[in-house]
């Protein structure tokens, strides 16, 4: 019966990976569908409140085997995916015998764990245990701890992680502004940023070279003159200005 089930919602495309909805990386708040006072309640409440402290549950106790099982689940299941604060729901149980485990295969919870919106997640029994509604839901543990550990992320670890990362960034960002600096020392290094007047003066000093007189520019005039370079400059800056003021006037 159980594989006619299966080929069934296998044909429906119920097992399709994607449908799987994602699990969200840290819940503020799960729900949890479990016998009241099992070892399953037990061990995933103390492994994820060991691993991030600030974790709530909102806990269903409902019957986990016999003929009330699967109407119990079923109105936890919509009861939790009806709260908006629940991130994600664990279904989970303790190993037992295959008779025991016989309602996490029956076709009426596996269609309500398919209809849900919030992400489910299974841990029943052991390993080896495969019932039915480990296919359906978005993820399958193999055991109760395990579905704690997989929805639970360590703090001590995402500390560890979040601190690497700043080290990181620090020095690429050291590392930027060194490279940076040697770029800039290199820019300031060049003779036109050094000494960004020169060409300023040599290209004045050509200038002045062409508007002296013919005699001025040989190398006896400037022998018998050395202190003619000033004087000439000005008596051409004086000309220029005349000149532009004759131009204007026109």
């Amino acid at each position: 019966r159980i594989e006619r089930l299966r080929r069934l919602l296998d044909a429906e495309g119920l097992f399709d990976p994607r449908l799987k909805r994602p699990i969200p990386f840290l819940p503020g708040t799960i729900g949890l569908i479990t016998g009241r006072a099992s070892a399953a309640e037990h061990d995933i409440t103390a492994v994820a409140g060991s691993r991030w402290p600030a974790v709530r549950f909102a806990v269903r106790n409902t019957v986990v085997q016999g003929p009330n099982a699967v109407p119990q689940i079923v109105e936890a299941l919509r009861a939790l995916d009806a709260d908006p604060d629940v991130d994600v729901i664990v279904l989970a149980r303790g190993g037992g015998s295959v008779e025991d485990l016989l309602p996490f295969s029956d076709e009426t919870l596996c269609r309500e764990i398919v209809r849900c919106t919030t992400p489910i997640v299974t841990a029943i029994g052991h390993e080896p245990d495969n019932p039915l509604c480990d296919l359906v839901a978005d993820l399958r543990a193999a055991t109760p701890t395990d579905a704690a550990k997989r929805i639970v992320p360590d703090s001590a670890v995402e500390q560890t992680m979040v601190a690497d990362l700043r080290r990181r960034g620090a020095r690429a960002l050291r590392n930027w502004v060194n490279r940076e600096q040697h770029n800039l020392s290199q820019l300031r290094s060049r003779p036109v940023l050094a000494r960004p007047l020169d060409a300023v003066h040599a290209r004045a000093e050509e200038i002045t070279a062409r508007r002296l007189p013919p005699a001025a520019k040989s190398r006896d005039f400037w022998q018998a003159n050395p202190n003619a370079s000033g004087t000439c400059q000005r008596d051409c800056r004086r000309w220029d200005q005349q000149r532009r003021w004759r131009a204007a006037t026109r």
